[in-house]
């Protein structure tokens, strides 16, 4: 009688152990493990800050949510990181929409020299973009948010004066900005911007069209000696964070609703950021003695007509495919000078 029930008993609490793991109280204990891929490597500001948004979500979340960061193309390569979390090789990615030329032709508006000022109001004009015209482009994941670093200004190895002393200048530029710089006079040299340094050093090209954060991030300050404030000319690169749809969806809503809420507290956080690392690195370049050219007022608006055509050119290329290319330009104008 004694084995009897000695068996039972176990049997018993085998099968209420059961109950317990298999209940959906036990189950929401088991954090969510979500992958993300990020553009940056680890010791990039902008890396930091979206660690800080992945500790965030786990924190708010009392842990049920637990985010793996994949820095600097580890898990997937920059350019294919849209594409990575559409088909669940990643939960969530960070990158750029310039590395896929035409997959994004709405939002490519934002990357165009709409005279930008700040990293902060870029960031908000590429959320205001994308709320407002809702791209069939990003359909295929949920955004998180969107960014756009600080002015892209001109960076070059000689002093820039004026337009003229653009001319015969090899730039390195790629997507839009190969555009701009062609359209101010220079060559543009498309590479990436991790070989960038050595090309400047041996003489394979000399200016870069870049924001200011690169010269220190990226040490380009130790071979660029001059940067020119061509703010008329100013352009942006859009950047995304978005999720891979169907995990999105399988999380419980009040998470949803949780992490909703901490990205729209990012989207400032990230062009506030744009903008500290542009200060940083102002302060670095003129430490190290470089010069930062200002343009005169009436200089800086020959930079502003002469990239008008790139402008011309979106619309044109836009409308044909039947993209509003002419609206997203005029809500983008009138929408920065609101911000700026």
């Amino acid at each position: 009688m004694a084995v009897w029930r000695r068996r039972a008993l176990t049997v018993g609490l085998i099968s209420v152990a059961l109950l317990v793991l298999l209940s959906p109280a036990f189950a929401q204990t088991r954090p969510v493990e979500l992958k993300y891929a990020m553009h940056f490597v680890s010791t990039h500001k902008q890396y930091e800050l979206g660690a800080a948004w992945a500790k965030e979500i786990e924190k708010r979340t009392n842990g049920r949510v637990k985010i793996v960061m994949y820095p600097g193309g580890t898990l997937i390569p920059s350019p294919q990181i849209y594409d990575g979390v559409v088909n669940g090789i990643a939960d969530i990615g960070f990158s750029w929409f310039a590395f896929t030329r035409g997959k994004f032709p709405l939002m490519e508006v934002v990357d165009l020299p709409l005279v930008y000022r700040s990293g902060l109001a870029a960031t908000r004009l590429v959320n205001d973009v994308y709320r407002k015209f809702t791209p069939p482009e990003l359909a295929a994941t949920q955004v998180m948010y969107l960014g756009g670093h600080g002015p892209g200004i001109l960076h070059a190895s000689k002093p820039v004066h004026t337009l003229e002393d653009v001319k015969g200048l090899k730039i390195r530029a790629t997507g839009t900005s190969a555009k701009i710089a062609a359209a101010l006079g220079g060559t543009p040299v498309a590479m990436p911007v991790g070989e960038a340094y050595d090309a400047l050093k041996k003489g394979v090209v000399n200016g870069m069209l870049i924001s200011l954060e690169a010269m220190e991030q990226w040490r380009l300050g130790e071979v660029l000696k001059y940067s020119i404030g061509n703010y008329g000319s100013a352009y942006t690169t859009g950047h995304f964070v978005v999720m891979n749809k169907q995990k999105w969806n399988s999380l419980p809503p009040d998470i949803q609703a949780i992490i909703t809420e901490i990205n729209q507290e990012w989207i400032a956080k990230t062009g506030q950021l744009w903008d500290e690392v542009d200060t940083s690195a102002k302060a670095w370049i003129l430490k190290r003695g470089n010069e930062f050219i200002s343009l005169s007022k009436a200089e800086d608006e020959k930079w502003f007509k002469a990239v008008q055509p790139v402008l011309d050119e979106y619309v044109k290329g836009a409308e044909a495919k039947g993209i509003p290319g002419r609206a997203a330009l005029d809500f983008a104008l009138e929408r920065l000078k609101q911000l700026q």
